[in-house]
């Protein structure tokens, strides 16, 4: 057992299991020699304990020691007055709470339905949303505050990578530090029921906000939560530092647009392990700017941990871009579950974005892809979002001069990963003619297609192409390594190697 994060009232645990996400078998969890509850998942939290305790865990026959932190005062939003029945504003209420809590101090919010606009956290604090309690978002974007995109030297408001005003998100975390969000309840942003997806790229009054936001922050936990139906992103970590994101389950619309899970943005040593994925858009998505950001402040998105996730019904599971400008290094994903998303890996760039910073030392390794299409995408042509995706200095497979505008991509790694269902590619790899992708390795990978696919689309970019039960499809690809790779059911060569004529 591997203790990940502990607070004054919770413990979470990882059990290192081989198997991607969980368990093969349940087993029962035991807490002081007491049965506590049957798991599967190979991360978990234990609730609603008392403060500096030490408790002793048992899983099968491993038994662990740990304390819990230390308190200063539990804080109910009770005592500061808040109903709780969904109906009256509990936003003043709350951030009273807040305001007034001390260091070390926990804010609970009890068994309710408490609807609010936006809270905004401060450091050293445990705000724990406990079982049966649910934050509930207004619907009236007007009732929101506006974050501005700069005053002064200091950036506010961001919407895909631009420094500009956006609305405040429901929890927000400013330029502080030690401070976690945790519990069993629920953070309901009713988006459908307000008007966040009309015109849902076009600013109205502002840009959109999100669940939850932590810019200029560190040291910043997020565990167990509910979080659905958000405005955009579910969770952006933005310039932020040692950020740990465990147990959480986001759900969204399939049909909603741009909501991501977890957008990690120029942001430094970030945990997300033991999650729920099942948002219809990508799961988690790394970013670290558009050019103009990325020239002004050089922050690459780094040191990432992905693990034991469960990813669903996404366009892509792990995801870098397409702000990517300021770059996006040391990538480890692992013991993940993807289940019928689009793509499993996928990298989105394009000319424009600039080389600052390469995407580079991205290692995938002991995943299973059950009913993903295309389990690998790599594409430099990717046409979607403002500034001139649909313009031919982004399309055009021509070899175009190297400058501060020409994206790169480095060396991927992908290996113990087994992917089932294929229907379009094992992978397509689309590199330009003037900055080649350089270096993709395949190591112990067994490729099975589904033998009723139908041809389809794997990638975003303005002159498609369809595919089926394709091999790997690699453009402008300066070294592509397999070994021990295997394509059960493939209908064309295992990997076509095409580059842009010269």
């Amino acid at each position: 057992m591997e203790l990940l994060a502990k607070t004054s009232r919770t413990l979470t645990i990882k059990i290192n299991d081989s198997n991607p996400y969980f368990s093969k078998e349940e087993f029962n969890i035991y807490l002081n020699n007491s049965f506590y509850k049957k798991e599967h998942r190979n991360v978990f939290t234990i609730y609603n304990l008392n403060p500096n305790t030490n408790y002793q865990i048992k899983v099968n026959d491993h038994l662990s020691s740990f304390t819990t932190d230390n308190e200063s005062v539990l804080i109910n939003v009770r005592d500061f007055f808040a109903i709780g029945d969904g109906v009256n504003d509990d936003t003043v209420k709350i951030q009273a709470a807040i305001s007034c809590a001390p260091k070390k101090a926990t804010v609970f919010i009890p068994k309710g339905c408490y609807l609010v606009s936006s809270l905004f956290l401060k450091s050293d604090i445990t705000l724990y949303i406990d079982k049966d309690a649910k934050i509930l978002a207004k619907t009236n974007r007007k009732e929101f505050p506006i974050f501005p995109g700069i005053i002064g030297k200091y950036n506010f408001g961001i919407w895909e990578g631009s420094e500009v005003n956006n609305f405040a998100s429901i929890l927000n975390c400013i330029d502080i530090e030690n401070t976690a969000i945790v519990g069993e309840g629920e953070i309901d942003c009713q988006a459908k029921n307000s008007d966040w997806y009309i015109n849902h790229r076009q600013m109205n009054i502002a840009y959109r906000g999100h669940a939850i936001f932590s810019n200029r922050s560190k040291n910043i936990t997020v565990i167990g939560l509910y979080i659905h139906d958000t405005q955009s992103w579910a969770i952006h970590p933005y310039f932020s530092k040692n950020c740990n994101f465990y147990n959480l389950h986001i759900k969204n619309d399939p049909n909603m647009p741009t909501t991501d899970g977890i957008d990690p943005d120029c942001c430094q040593n970030i945990k997300i392990e033991g999650c729920i994925f099942d948002v219809g858009d990508d799961c988690i998505a790394i970013k670290s700017g558009t050019y103009e950001l990325a020239k002004k402040y050089k922050t690459p998105c780094s040191d990432i941990y992905i693990a034991n996730n469960l990813m669903k019904q996404g366009h892509g599971g792990v995801v870098f871009g397409s702000e990517s400008s300021g770059g996006i290094k040391n990538i480890t994903v692992e013991g993940c579950y993807f289940l019928n998303t689009d793509r499993g890996l996928r990298i989105k760039t394009r000319r424009g974005r600039g080389n600052l910073i390469s995407i580079d030392n991205i290692n995938f390794s002991n995943i299973i892809m059950d009913g993903v299409k295309t389990p690998f995408v790599i594409n430099m042509y990717y046409n979607m979002g403002p500034k001139g995706g649909h313009d031919e200095y982004v399309w055009t497979t021509k070899k175009l001069p190297v400058d501060e505008l020409t994206p790169k991509i480095g060396h991927m790694h992908f290996r113990n990963m087994k992917c089932f269902d294929v229907s379009y590619a094992a992978g397509v790899f689309l590199g330009l003619p003037e900055s080649k992708i350089e270096k993709v390795v395949l190591e112990n990978i067994e490729f099975t297609y589904d033998k009723n696919a139908e041809a389809g689309y794997p990638v975003m970019i303005e002159h498609n192409f369809q595919l089926k039960r394709c091999g790997l499809y690699c453009f402008n690809v300066e070294s592509i390594e397999t070994k021990n790779v295997r394509f059960n059911g493939v209908l064309t060569e295992e990997i076509i190697n095409k580059k842009s004529e010269e």
